[in-house]
């Protein structure tokens, strides 16, 4: 029951979280450009269109401005006004890999040359995301938790670059930690002759836990990882994303965490 009631508030504090990093959306373009002209209309776009309606809780900003993106390259508008719409999107947290992917597949629906024109005003707006960080800055955008700094000190123990950010030294301690994709951590056990273990709240990318002599398990976010004590598993990130998770320690009786070999890539290459 503790650890039931301790996953729900955890789970609490994580979406109070994002919506308190969630800031209410404001528009002045309508009243800045057509002010005088149609100042009727100018509210309308300011206050009911962007004030009220991108501001609804069913559904995220993130989400609106793919639909929206969706919906002009559909209608074969591919002006200025999907540019600032590019924009925003970008502001609301949608990737490059995510315009990428959401551009060609409305291809195939809304026609190759919407596609190009709006491929050719998305790749001015996304220039600044350069693939030299394999898409860490892009990454931090779809979280709200930091990145953090390189694992130096846990280094040996995994493949791959991983990153650590303390979010809470009082009262339950925990931290995020990042994968770059193929990045996992060595088997490795949590001792303890008596409570112990440990708990992972996954919030972004996707990855993996396996227990030994278990099959390996999908991580998404929101899903919750409890490891028991004494249980030898490993986890990190899918091959094709970067993953992060929260991980908690549980409090126990003469804890201890042992190193053990690495993942090799043989049975790493085995999940999809």
């Amino acid at each position: 029951m503790k650890k039931v009631l301790f996953v729900s508030l955890i789970l609490f504090i994580v979406n109070i979280q994002q919506i308190m990093a969630q800031e209410k959306i404001t528009q002045t373009a309508g009243r800045t450009q057509l002010g005088e002209f149609a100042p009727e209309f100018a509210k309308v776009n300011d206050d009911v269109l962007f004030g009220e309606v991108w501001n609804r809780p069913g559904l995220s900003p993130h989400d609106r401005s793919m639909i929206t993106i969706a919906t002009l390259v559909g209608k074969g508008i591919i002006d200025s006004s999907l540019t600032h719409h590019l924009q925003f999107a970008k502001q609301n947290g949608v990737t490059r890999t995510e315009i990428s992917e959401i551009l060609t597949h409305i291809a195939f629906y809304a026609g190759w040359p919407n596609a190009w024109g709006a491929f050719r005003l998305a790749k001015d707006v996304w220039a600044d995301d350069s693939t030299a960080d394999n898409g860490k800055a892009a990454f931090q955008r779809e979280m709200i938790f930091p990145i953090g700094e390189p694992n130096t000190a846990y280094a040996k123990y995994f493949i791959g670059n991983s990153y650590l950010a303390p979010i809470s030294r009082e009262q339950v301690a925990f931290s995020n930690v990042t994968f770059e994709p193929r990045c996992r951590n060595n088997w490795h056990i949590h001792h303890a002759t008596k409570g112990g273990g440990q708990m992972l709240v996954c919030v972004a990318g996707r990855g993996w836990y396996q227990e030994e002599g278990k099959p390996a398990v999908q991580m998404l976010p929101g899903d919750v990882i409890h490891i028991p004590a004494n249980v030898k598993h490993w986890h990190g990130a899918a091959a094709d994303s970067w993953f992060a998770h929260l991980a908690f320690e549980i409090p126990g009786e003469n804890t201890s965490n042992e190193w053990l070999e690495a993942v090799s890539d043989e049975e790493y290459n085995k999940l999809k």
